[in-house]
């Protein structure tokens, strides 16, 4: 009798459900949190990028000054880890002369740790020339 009477109690499920729940909740809130902080990251990098290739774009600047600006507004967002690997270079883009700024960085995983060189983004610019 007394084995049945143990194998029927559920005296602590309710403890032991909450738990799990909350353990669910815990991992899912994170999960959405970290998805939120890449996102973020993406974008700001995104954002520096377009302007650094509006910056080289223009007539009195050079791919120099776009890297710069570039790794500048980076920095001064996220930090100087991820502006280590900014490049710039001429070619089209949709049939027209344009800047092209590419910057490699960190794509985080876990808080602001991940990959190195894991996310990498362009930014598109029209060339500006003095020509009428």
């Amino acid at each position: 009798m007394p084995a049945q009477k143990l194998r029927s109690d559920e005296s602590g499920s309710a403890v032991v459900e909450f738990v799990l729940v909350g353990i669910l909740l815990t991992v899912l809130t994170l999960s959405v949190i970290q998805l939120g902080l890449a996102l973020l990251i993406r974008n700001t990098v995104q954002d520096a990028a377009g302007e650094g290739a509006r910056f080289a774009a223009l007539a009195d600047n050079g791919l120099a000054d776009g890297v710069a600006r570039t790794r500048e507004l980076v920095t001064a967002a996220l930090g100087p880890s991820y502006a280590t690997d900014v490049s710039a270079s001429y070619g089209s883009y949709l049939g027209y002369p344009a800047t092209v700024v590419t910057i490699r960085a960190p794509l985080p995983l876990i808080g602001l740790i991940g990959i190195d060189h894991g996310l990498e983004v362009s930014g598109h610019a029209a060339v500006e020339t003095l020509d009428q």
